[in-house]
């Protein structure tokens, strides 16, 4: 049986059901010769690690009960320190020294797969140190790809120990369908994609006529938006997906290089406006501006999507009139669809399309991402 240790960082929504996958593809994995070992899960404020990283690891039972436990809201730290019951917590001032140290202990022995399902900056001093010491890197965050250059070269330098196919499209083969193209010398020059379930959803709900404030609020009972819906309408989680596309592709560029198209203006902002008062006064004078350019790109023959366009070394985000009868056009609800032009898809370009959003999507990517690296494990 190979076995691959794993330390999770990050333990919301993603992280959660990639813990409930893990547990529920046992059977399957055994089948496949492997094991997935659970060496450590954190969140922002705890660690929970069992008492011997290198002869032990968390068993299924604990790992339920951390589902269970994050699903409230509540932090690890709610396990309390048990030395009887096979694992310890490690708090606040502890947590990045342990987790170093788990991958100390294992990036040179066993081998660690480190899993980054968090949506935070701070972990990526962790994965380069990580890196450094032979790990293998999981990204479902898309923060530490879209950092400085400098963060991006370190963490890309050895490509075959990194994997982050759910930071673009959740579970969609993107990264992979990307890379097979590149790696077999067929230029890329034009990639075009609406990266955002959210504003897929939003977008295709205008074309019924439904101003954008009603659609946004149905967005968000629906739960397809942040708890602040700015979060998806000002477009910058698209711009994050293109600047990691973008840089696959060669591009030396920075976030600040890309045009992005909120849809919102400044003075609605998160600083100058609360969620209420957006959702309830500022939002509703956005409709006839967007009521007006659905119905000049109908009488075009087109319908609006919120695209992220890569030609060359220029990435734009924003808003598109689009045939209808296109790929673009005729998506609908909050999938998520990407076209690959190149030398061989020159004229009917490579189209990869279905859902692109949800913790259990995104989940099975990760979780996919790190059985293909059992072959780097012994």
């Amino acid at each position: 049986m190979k076995k691959i240790p794993v330390l999770l960082m990050g333990c919301g929504g993603v992280g959660r059901h990639l813990l409930q996958h893990i547990v529920s593809c046992r059977s399957l994995h055994a089948k496949m010769g492997v094991q997935l070992r659970v060496v450590g899960v954190c969140d922002s404020k705890s660690l929970v690690a069992p008492m011997d990283v290198l002869k032990e690891e968390l068993n299924d039972e604990l790992l339920s009960e951390v589902f269970r436990i994050k699903s409230t809201g509540s932090s690890l730290s709610k396990l309390g320190s048990l030395e009887k019951g096979g694992y310890r917590v490690f708090n606040d001032s502890e947590l990045s020294r342990e987790t170093e140290e788990i991958a100390k202990l294992l990036g040179k022995s066993a081998g660690l797969a480190v899993v980054d399902c968090s949506a935070s900056m701070e972990t990526i001093e962790i994965l380069l140190k990580a890196v450094d010491l032979g790990c293998c890197v999981v990204l479902a965050n898309k923060k530490p790809l879209t950092s400085t250059l400098e963060h991006y070269d370190k963490l890309a330098l050895h490509p075959r120990f990194i994997r982050h196919e759910s930071t673009v499209g959740a579970g969609l083969p993107v990264i992979a369908s990307l890379n097979r193209i590149i790696s077999s010398g067929d230029p890329v020059h034009r990639i075009v994609g609406s990266l955002s379930g959210t504003l897929g959803y939003v977008m295709s709900e205008l074309e019924d006529g439904k101003p954008l404030s009603q659609v946004v609020q149905a967005a968000k009972t629906l739960g397809y938006t942040e708890p602040d819906p700015r979060d998806d309408l000002s477009g910058m989680d698209v711009a994050r997906k293109g600047l990691i596309l973008a840089r696959l592709l060669g591009n030396r560029i920075i976030m600040d290089s890309i045009k992005i198209e909120s849809l919102y203006p400044e003075e609605m902002g998160p600083g100058l406006m609360s969620v209420d008062d957006f959702l309830h006064n500022g939002i509703v004078k956005l409709d006839q501006n967007i009521e007006e350019r659905v119905k000049r790109a109908s009488s075009n023959g087109c319908v609006l999507r919120y695209v992220c366009v890569i030609e060359g070394s220029s990435v734009q985000v924003g808003i598109r009139e689009v045939p209808k009868d296109s790929p673009l056009g005729r998506l609908r609800g909050s999938d998520n669809i990407v076209e690959i032009y190149s030398r061989c898809y020159k004229e009917q370009p490579l189209v990869i399309q279905g859902a692109g959003a949800g913790n259990d999507t995104t989940a099975a990517g990760v979780l996919a991402d790190i059985i293909d690296l059992q072959d780097l494990f012994h």
